[in-house]
């Protein structure tokens, strides 16, 4: 399974809604997702790569899409 595909089913975990997002959907305009539930997915992000995302990080707009998340998460695992 590539990266983006883990990262979707990260967030289909923590999903409010049935429906997957594209890659480029907010996950929070939309309602996918809501600022109670980024510290749960960014908790799966960091045991599914195995990083460290400091606190200062948990902000809605570095993890607004799939394609952000997956953005982000190249740049930590380099």
């Amino acid at each position: 399974m590539n990266r983006e595909a883990k990262i979707r089913e990260i967030v289909m975990r923590y999903a409010k809604t049935g429906e997957a997002p594209g890659a480029g959907e907010s996950l929070f305009e939309t309602g996918i997702l809501d600022s109670f539930a980024l510290p749960d997915m960014v908790c799966a992000l960091e045991q599914e790569f195995g990083i460290s995302i400091p606190d200062s990080d948990l902000n809605p707009r570095k993890f607004d899409t799939i394609a952000l998340i997956d953005a982000y998460l190249a740049a930590r695992l380099k």
